[in-house]
């Protein structure tokens, strides 16, 4: 059970810095107007990921859950365990999104809905599924490439927090790149607007599962990390 409450706290705190850096860098983009926008929150996104990732891998080191679902088909971790991991997740991202709306200026945090994403009038449902789904693949494929492969080099969170920065680089204007249900989801409770929820959930997940199965079956040999993520001890 401790260590249970370990993965939840772990997995908690790395949701609840990403949503609320991520965010809080979007409304002060808004409020700043700032021409290099774009960057700035791509880089808020991509540093404060490889730092939570870094810091938290010996435990977990998932914060999205994508990433874990994409784990579970390819049993790398317990069912369980997995659901407790998403119930972190999400209460951290919704935790991160109330926080938000308590420090920031209302009329930023209700323009901005929190900090989420939201889809460009000039694409359609079916492109920004596909734009979300491939930014994912992209994510969850670097992710088995360096985390998850034991032969992969071990550079902590720094090649996860790259490409999650280049994602928003290339598709942010057109979809926010959420790439994580929970990181869409925290931000939509607490500005109450719930646009294109599913979308943020099923397109993730969608790339997540795809690139966990490709790697899973045609690039790993040998080798599978402990259900647990390693061993924690006192």
């Amino acid at each position: 059970m401790r260590d249970a409450w370990r993965h939840f706290a772990a997995e908690f705190i790395g949701m609840f810095a990403f949503v609320f850096v991520g965010s809080a860098a979007i409304m002060s983009a808004r409020m700043s107007q700032s021409p290099a926008a774009l960057v700035e929150i791509a880089l808020a996104h991509g540093l404060t990921m490889a730092v939570m990732v870094s810091a938290t891998m010996r435990i977990s080191g998932h914060i999205n859950p994508a990433v874990t679902l994409g784990l579970l088909v390819t049993r790398r971790i317990e069912p369980m365990m997995a659901a407790l991991y998403i119930v972190a997740q999400i209460l951290g991202a919704i935790a991160a999104g109330y926080a938000l709306k308590a420090t920031f200026p209302e009329a930023v945090f209700v323009a901005t809905r929190g900090g989420g994403q939201s889809i460009a009038l000039d694409i359609s449902g079916g492109q920004a599924f596909l734009l979300e789904a491939i930014a994912t693949f992209f994510l969850v494929f670097v992710i088995f490439g360096t985390v998850v492969d034991l032969r992969g080099p071990k550079i902590g969170g720094l090649a996860i927090g790259f490409v999650i920065a280049a994602d928003i680089l290339a598709i942010g204007p057109l979809t926010g790149a959420s790439m994580n249900p929970a990181r869409s989801f925290g931000p939509a409770v607490a500005s109450g607007v719930y646009e294109a929820q599913l979308l943020y959930w099923f397109a993730p997940i969608t790339g997540a599962v795809v690139a966990a199965l490709l790697y899973e079956f045609l690039f790993m040999r040998r080798g599978r990390e402990p259900v647990d993520h390693g061993e924690l001890r006192p």
